[in-house]
């Protein structure tokens, strides 16, 4: 498995140079990278085909490989929204951003497909919003078939798709290899366990966020350092084994000064040995 970090990790990483970014990754050991498309940034999705082609080039010359392209563009534009235009955009921002990962030359796009709160206008039904989730989803799986990249339904705190039977189920749904899980092996810890959802999707998993969370805070201060947390990882390593999963696993992290990321890069080399 490649030992990869996403450039949230990185401080600054908005206002920065590829190969800025690019020479931070490998100072601290990582082998891969996976970029993020933003409304401001390296990468947006009004960023053209020669700039996409270029950050790619870049990571070559850095000796880096391009793990997969991750977007939060869904929280703000959620494919579950009650206003049909933004359902309408979020597709929009999908798409471009699908040819966004073909132009940086990778095979999974970050999806997060929708969410159940809506702020000041309440939620959205449940049903709803899972038949927003696959309509809006069922149209993109042409262009990611034609492109050759696979849409990555990442489980995050959405509300939605809770367990990995229901995950397995959705994905399978659309009968197309470019739909997969993007699985974040920290996201279901508060109700959950991180091998049950290896083992259940199994070849489904089109690419691996490691994190890590402990229970017993139970809020968005309960994400801490690799190893530190309530995730199982000789569990999930032997789990993602037996799967036969043999792509990149990249750590997932905000602002990281370098002391943090020697310490991510650290747990990952200990976790990959297990």
């Amino acid at each position: 498995m490649l030992k990869a970090i996403n450039a949230w990790s990185l401080r600054r990483s908005e206002a920065r140079s590829a190969e800025s970014l690019l020479d931070e990754v490998r100072a601290h050991g990582f082998d891969g990278f996976e970029p993020t498309i933003g409304e401001q940034g390296l990468i947006t999705p009004e960023t053209c085909r020669a700039a996409c082609e270029a950050v790619a080039t870049a990571a070559r010359d850095a000796g880096l490989t391009l793990t997969s392209l991750a977007s939060g563009l869904g929280w703000r534009l959620p494919l579950t929204s009650d206003d049909e235009r933004v359902r309408t955009r979020a597709g929009q921002i999908i798409r471009r951003s699908l040819h966004a990962a073909a132009w940086l030359g990778v095979d999974v796009l970050l999806v997060v497909p929708g969410q159940l709160a809506m702020g000041e206008s309440g939620h959205v039904p449940y049903d709803v919003a899972m038949a927003r989730m696959k309509e809006g989803i069922g149209r993109l799986v042409p262009v990611a078939e034609d492109l050759g990249v696979t849409l990555g339904i990442e489980n995050v705190w959405n509300q939605l798709l809770l367990s990995p039977l229901e995950m397995r189920d959705f994905i399978d749904g659309f009968h197309s290899d470019r739909v997969g899980a993007y699985l974040d092996v920290g996201n279901m810890i508060l109700f959950g366990y991180a091998e049950d959802w290896v083992r259940i999707l199994g070849p489904r998993i089109s690419s691996v966020h490691f994190k890590d969370f402990k229970r017993s805070v139970g809020t968005l201060e309960g994400f801490c350092d690799l190893l530190e947390g309530d995730v199982n990882y000789p569990a999930v390593m032997e789990a993602l084994r037996e799967a036969a999963y043999d792509g990149p696993v990249v750590a997932e992290f905000f602002e990281l000064d370098s002391q943090g990321l020697d310490r991510v890069s650290r747990a990952m080399d200990r976790i990959l040995a297990t």
